[in-house]
């Protein structure tokens, strides 16, 4: 693959520390997670403990203040091995950036410290079971009364669900005003009244905790609302482009993965007296791999370039969601036809890659939604 430029050497001598960090702690217990449906408590203290969570949050709460491609590294070094990198993007990424974007100071000292240091894990609790990706539609409501919300609902598909000590709730605090009625607001966890589902049985990404969240009569405090109330939709669409990107950005260091693995599986491989690495057909592919997962590549870095100078917007974000995520069902799917029956085998990593990849294209917004809301600028 080309040499990369947008990284600096403090850049790589944080992926060193990454890469040790995730060869030491999560790639022994992947087996135990995917059977448990997630991680524990601890890993996430683990993480707090060798500075990889919430680097961006500033010195002063806690974190390095470092920039976005720190964020970054930690992403592309975290695909190929688990779904760890989903639950840590929600709680150093998503849940952070809510909170150092729109949260009351009384809100940032109290959680994010705790978050920093892996005490406190954190969610984003948007998707309902009728709704989807439609953020109008949700039923969930906060109701205020006096110096408090009481928050009626349910959640479903929520990252970090079963461990999170908060959660930012997408709810109703004008149900008659769509759209324009939707607020966010902090919830711990332990207040009376929620209660935390089991994990969800998926098809893939079986490490990575996703859960149920349900709201009966919670009561929060008035400044729990995070920024004013009714404008929870237009936060939420601030943060997509970079929410998106986050998924981009992994899709992408997945497909390298599977890439990877597969030459050298092929190279290894014999069939019919010779590597399978020699038949054209196995370099065709290949080739063809290289070349978009490349093209992948140069456009993400490009949206990270554009991210750390203020300018990327949501149609470009949308464009690499999209094309990576497309990009990595290609190459995945690729890869487990050249590595024939092996590729279908479990214990090969090829094979918990080629499902995992599917939830690519469903959340952080459907490749379908992503197409229409690229259409809007035709």
């Amino acid at each position: 693959m080309m040499k990369r430029e947008i990284f600096q050497p403090e850049h790589e001598l944080f992926r060193e520390t990454v890469r040790r960090f995730l060869q030491a702690e999560v790639v022994p217990h992947i087996e135990r997670w995917e059977t448990r449906g997630g991680f524990e408590h601890s890993l996430f203290q683990a993480a707090g403990a060798a500075g990889l969570l919430c680097p961006t949050v500033p010195e002063a709460l806690g974190g390095a203040g470092a920039d976005l491609l720190y964020s970054a590294v930690l992403l592309e070094e975290a695909a190929p091995h688990s779904n760890f990198g989903l639950s840590l993007t929600m709680h150093s990424e998503i849940v952070t950036n809510y909170l150092l974007h729109f949260a009351g100071e009384h809100l940032q000292h109290r959680w994010l410290p705790r978050m920093v240091s892996g005490e406190a894990i954190g969610a984003l609790a948007m998707t309902e079971p009728g709704a989807g990706s439609d953020v109008k539609s949700v039923r969930t409501t906060a109701v205020r009364d006096g110096d408090a919300y009481v928050i009626n609902g349910s959640k479903t598909f929520i990252s970090n669900a079963t461990v999170c000590d908060l959660v930012i709730v997408v709810a109703k605090t004008d149900p008659a005003a769509g759209a324009k009625g939707v607020s966010l607001l902090l919830v711990d966890t332990a207040l009376p009244g929620v209660r935390k589902g089991q994990p969800l049985k998926k098809m893939g990404l079986k490490s990575q905790d996703t859960g149920e969240l349900f709201f009966e009569n919670v009561r929060v405090p008035a400044d729990s609302l995070l920024g004013e109330e009714n404008q929870g939709f237009v936060y939420l669409m601030r943060e997509l482009p970079w929410e998106r990107l986050q998924i981009a950005i992994s899709a992408i260091a997945a497909a390298e993965a599977a890439y990877r693995w597969t030459l050298d599986y092929v190279r290894e491989r014999k069939a019919f007296g010779q590597v399978v690495a020699d038949f054209q057909n196995t370099r065709f592919v290949l080739a063809e791999l290289k070349t978009e997962i490349q093209i992948g590549r140069i456009f993400v870095d490009h949206c990270l370039a554009l991210l750390l100078r203020g300018e990327l917007d949501a149609q470009a974000a949308s464009m690499a969601k999209y094309w990576t995520t497309d990009l990595q069902g290609k190459v995945v799917d690729a890869c487990v036809q050249l590595h024939g029956g092996y590729g279908f085998m479990a214990e090969y990593p090829i094979a918990r890659a080629y499902v995992d990849a599917r939830a690519q294209r469903i959340y952080g917004g459907t490749n379908e939604i992503m197409k229409e809301l690229i259409a809007r600028n035709l």
